[in-house]
């Protein structure tokens, strides 16, 4: 593999939306108060809690194995989706006091894995069986 300059901008985004999603992990597995918070509002505690964050941890391995970058990028663009459409309908941009850094947290996911749908958009059409190529 060659490192043009979009292959390593395309790995700097992998990674800062991979840390990003597993950083998170922590307060949602171990019911950190923060996390029950936000999942009791949106009416989704317990399972909802743990689901997304299966769901994240999934995107997380999907983006940094290559083959499967481009699902891993639209995993993480649904599911931070709906986590951008709950603080802005329901949460708030702030969350019990945390100047926004929720919010701002998920939309640098959005935006990382967005490009790198982009970028990996050849590789998600060979994922779909009756797109002629």
């Amino acid at each position: 593999m060659t490192h043009t300059p979009l292959t390593i901008i395309a790995w700097i985004l992998r990674i800062a939306a991979a840390i990003i999603m597993l950083q998170t992990l922590y307060f949602k597995f171990t019911a950190a108060p923060e996390s029950v918070y936000i999942f009791s509002t949106l009416g989704l505690e317990p399972w909802g809690r743990i689901g997304i964050g299966s769901l994240e941890l999934l995107a997380s391995i999907l983006l940094i194995i290559p083959k499967t970058t481009s699902l891993g990028a639209l995993l993480a663009v649904g599911v931070m989706a709906g986590a951008l459409f709950a603080h802005l309908t329901k949460l708030g941009i702030v969350v019990q006091n945390d100047g926004g850094q929720l919010f701002i947290l998920a939309l640098i996911v959005f935006v990382t894995s967005a490009v790198l749908l982009l970028i990996f958009r050849k590789q998600l059409i060979s994922y779909i069986p009756f797109i002629n190529r």
